[in-house]
């Protein structure tokens, strides 16, 4: 799914984005990604997904097998948690970015003519006069 499948054809700006705008210097921009990554969408709640979900299952395999297979089967869980959730909330914003420019653009558009306006601000019953 491609960003210029999303903005094309639709005439409603993409929403604004609280992140810091790329300064080219990658590390640089991974640090201010890391700092921000609360105000990415979704972000927040796929890592701590991920996490609680490479917990439990490192807990689990923990019992059963060594330390070392534990925790790769915990950093498994957890990209996989995280990615595939993360992937899921993007697609539905994605969606509902679509339905929402579907909407508003389906919508009767109002065009107001200046002569309405005009005959609108004089009173139309006062034509006798005192």
């Amino acid at each position: 799914m491609s960003s210029s499948n999303v903005s094309s054809g639709s005439s409603i700006p993409p929403p604004p984005s609280k992140l810091p705008s790329p300064t080219g210097n990658w590390f640089v921009d991974a640090y201010q990604s890391v700092i921000h990554v609360g105000d990415i969408p979704c972000a927040r709640n796929s890592l701590l997904g991920g996490i609680a979900g490479g917990l439990g299952i490192g807990i689990v395999r923990a019992m059963s097998a060594s330390a070392f297979v534990a925790g790769n089967w915990a950093c498994a869980t957890f990209v996989l948690i995280s990615f595939g959730s993360f992937q899921i909330c993007q697609n539905r914003l994605a969606n509902e970015r679509k339905s929402v420019t579907r909407v508003i653009e389906s919508m009767p558009r109002r065009v107001v003519k200046q002569a309405d306006d005009q005959d609108s601000s004089t009173p139309s019953g006062s034509t006798a006069s005192c």
